[in-house]
């Protein structure tokens, strides 16, 4: 492999784990748009309100994910998740189907680790990635260099991963002119009751969720299109209020995304 091939291929992995990073644990509801004083003391949605004041509180929950975008990318993702303050925790994304996962199973890596900080995310790669970055394993995705990209590159990853808690996909199925609750049903040996709704306008997405008798949401779902096919996300939360404390990884092992993009540029 050329030097020029393989600073290309970094950065192709480096790309797709931020995209990855975010499909992972992204409300596809993106953000939850507001809702007017009418629906806001709309007695129908009181149940709801009620759930989303209650997931807001509990700030964490245990989860677990699969995603499917078209032929693109299918997942599945489980770890723990924290919302008081800043979107923190540590999950574990497996590649299990589509064009992506073959194109990163080539590249030897199946499965990485993902850290969120307040200020930026970290994803371990495979020792096939670090052999071309001078042994390091992990990856740093500053928010703000994120933001900088601007476009297809990156252009809103550092929202859609703030976007990711549960309470926000409440807010915004709050704000469809359909939401509707379906009534009660059995999810995972638990009495729930059955929402949903259509959010997102011009990208429209269906919306289900399943609370259950503490106001917590024990299921999500999410349909939608892309522009490779069909979108498919399926989430679980457990064990509210758990513990979330993600450790910053050493530095010594740590390449950063700015660091690869630079090098790539100036063909360094």
């Amino acid at each position: 492999m050329t030097r020029t091939t393989a600073r290309r291929t970094v950065l192709r992995i480096a790309v797709t784990t931020a995209l990855v990073s975010v499909t992972a644990c992204t409300s596809a509801a993106g953000s939850a748009p507001s809702t007017d004083a009418a629906r806001a003391t709309d007695p129908s949605t009181r149940p709801l309100r009620a759930v989303e004041r209650a997931t807001g509180r509990a700030g964490s929950a245990r989860v677990e994910s699969t995603t499917v975008m078209g032929g693109e990318l299918s997942l599945k993702a489980a770890g723990t998740l924290g919302w008081r303050d800043d979107l923190t925790g540590t999950l574990t994304i497996t590649y299990t189907g589509g064009t992506t996962a073959e194109t990163m199973r080539r590249l030897g890596t199946t499965a990485l680790e993902a850290r969120y900080l307040p200020d930026a995310y970290y994803a371990r790669l495979g020792d096939r990635f670090a052999d071309r970055v001078g042994g390091r394993h992990w990856i740093r995705y500053a928010y703000a260099d994120l933001d900088a990209l601007g476009g297809d590159a990156g252009g809103g990853f550092a929202d859609q991963l703030r976007e990711t808690t549960p309470h926000l996909a409440v807010q915004a199925l709050l704000g469809a002119e359909d939401v509707r609750e379906v009534g009660a049903e059995t999810t995972r040996g638990r009495r729930t009751t059955h929402w949903t709704g259509t959010v997102g306008g011009a990208t429209a997405r269906t919306v289900d969720i399943w609370v259950d008798e503490r106001d917590l949401l024990v299921k999500k779902v999410e349909r939608g299109r892309t522009e490779t096919g069909k979108l498919t996300q399926t989430a679980y939360y457990s064990d509210y209020g758990t513990g979330v404390a993600p450790k910053r990884p050493p530095a010594a092992d740590t390449a950063d995304f700015r660091e690869l993009l630079k090098t790539q540029g100036d063909g360094s």
